[in-house]
């Protein structure tokens, strides 16, 4: 090769970094058509959804087609637009718009996909909440799905009262402290053991591991994995912590411990001996005070009120559960509080 050719080959590093760069602004702009995209057919759902209300509310569904109208309306779309225009998709795009009357109160940052899910719910405030929940913690579909569906706006709001509950569907789950990152109960149902199967803590463990990316979404915004069966030796004698995270928003440690039984004083006893060792040998500069939480089947309010009493570590007694809770109950529930009953 002569001198003239191997002047006009670009430098290697040089020439990666131009590819890097290319790379870089074509991703970037398929993700922005992505969501142009995505924006427009949602717009577009909006915009049949109050063209629907709109004609029912000027008569006009009872004068010309009676109750068939988005049965007719369908088939008609249908024919001149091709699929997705059945009955259910108009059906949603009219609940879609009753929902959110105002465009301004439709997030870009959601898919269609999440406002079908979204306008399945009834209530709302609880509506709000997720709404506000999907797009704090970029919720794909099936992760809000699945908070929807394991009522985590009740189970939270179940421990405030009317103004907490409120403040809930305003901002959704805010982490502020410690007491904001438990939760209780814990719905693995994931997990999928039946409720009759006789479980030991290490195959409890086990299937945590093997399910760890929906056990990360039950335990909330912040959460990193850190390891499990974590080791610690105290003058010769060995103790191993169940699950170890860390929790990037709170800056600290959290430490659970898993129970197939219900909680006795002595489990909170190794709790507190475990965030002491934490904060003694662990915790390096910036990091807060570590966490312990027991998830446990059962628990004796009145037992973990006396153990942990004048106990200055961060530790809870939380109940996790195999199946997801009765909705309507816990609905129920949460309608008494807002109503003050």
């Amino acid at each position: 090769m002569s001198k003239a050719k191997e002047n006009m080959k670009p430098a290697k590093p040089k020439y990666e970094r131009l590819l890097a760069a290319i790379g870089h602004t074509i991703e970037v702009a398929r993700q922005n058509a992505v969501r142009a995209i995505n924006t427009e057919l949602v717009k577009a759902n909006w915009e049949i959804g109050r063209h629907i209300v709109e004609f029912e509310q000027q008569g006009m569904e009872r004068a010309e087609y009676g109750t068939e109208l988005l049965t007719r309306l369908s088939k008609d779309l249908v024919y001149r637009y091709g699929n997705g225009f059945g009955r259910r998709n108009i059906l949603d795009m009219r609940r879609f718009y009753l929902a959110y009357q105002k465009w301004q109160t439709v997030s870009a940052k959601l898919s269609w996909s999440h406002y079908i899910a979204l306008v399945s719910i009834t209530d709302d405030t609880a509506r709000r909440f997720y709404l506000k929940q999907a797009i704090n913690e970029k919720l794909s579909v099936r992760e809000l799905e699945r908070q929807i569906d394991s009522s985590l706006f009740e189970r939270l709001a179940l421990s405030k009262d009317k103004k907490g509950v409120l403040q809930l569907s305003k901002k959704g789950h805010v982490v502020a402290d410690a007491t904001t990152v438990v939760k209780d109960p814990y719905v693995l149902d994931f997990l999928k053991i039946p409720i009759s199967h006789r479980m030991s803590e290490r195959g409890l463990e086990q299937k945590i591991i093997d399910n760890l990316q929906q056990f990360l979404l039950e335990l909330g915004k912040g959460f990193t994995f850190v390891a499990r069966q974590y080791k610690i030796s105290l003058r010769n004698k060995h103790y191993s912590i169940d699950l170890v995270f860390y929790h990037r928003i709170l800056k600290c440690f959290v430490i659970i411990d898993l129970k197939i039984r219900k909680v006795n004083h002595g489990d909170i006893g190794q709790m507190n001996l475990y965030l002491n060792y934490f904060k003694t040998e662990e915790n390096v500069v910036g990091d807060n005070e570590p966490i312990g939480i027991i998830l446990s089947t059962e628990k004796d309010e009145v037992l973990v009120e006396y153990a942990t009493g004048g106990i200055s570590n961060k530790i809870f007694v939380s109940k996790y559960q195999l199946y997801l809770p009765d909705k309507k109950q816990l609905q129920k529930k949460v309608k008494a509080i807002i109503e003050g009953k």
